[in-house]
């Protein structure tokens, strides 16, 4: 099911919010400051393009680097990225069949706005760290 629900979501919104955060990347990769950021926007834009079958976690041992950086973030690319999923999530709410992937895109405005400080992991193991 997981299968089905990412392709029809690959088609309907997810190789749209992919190209985005790609292009956040590239643009905050262009200078070194920025390299963690756009490392963070290319480690999102992968799970939105696949969201289905993983989740988000804060991890605990973040502190305050994440914190700072999330202000940061939220300031060079999280509202605009923000502004996608929300705009996506009203058009896909507007037809029944949509009504779920715009519920995804709801759920994935958080990770877009504050994604310092979070790990993405399996829905079968969400207790899970990766190293």
């Amino acid at each position: 099911m997981k299968t089905i629900l990412n392709v029809i979501w690959l088609v309907l919104s997810g190789f749209w919010l992919f190209l985005a955060y790609m292009v956040a990347g590239l643009v905050l990769c262009i200078t070194i400051i920025g390299i963690p950021f756009g490392i963070a926007a290319f480690r999102i834009g992968v799970y939105a393009l696949w969201p289905f079958g993983y989740t988000t976690l804060e991890r605990h041992d973040a502190g305050a680097p994440s914190c700072v950086g999330n202000v940061l973030w939220l300031v060079l690319a999280g509202w605009w990225l923000a502004i996608g999923h929300i705009v996506t999530g009203l058009a896909l709410c507007v037809t029944i069949i949509g009504i779920p992937f715009g519920i995804a895109n709801f759920k994935l405005i958080p990770v877009s706005l504050f994604p310092l400080g979070r790990e993405i992991v399996p829905t079968d193991r969400p207790f899970a760290t990766t190293w």
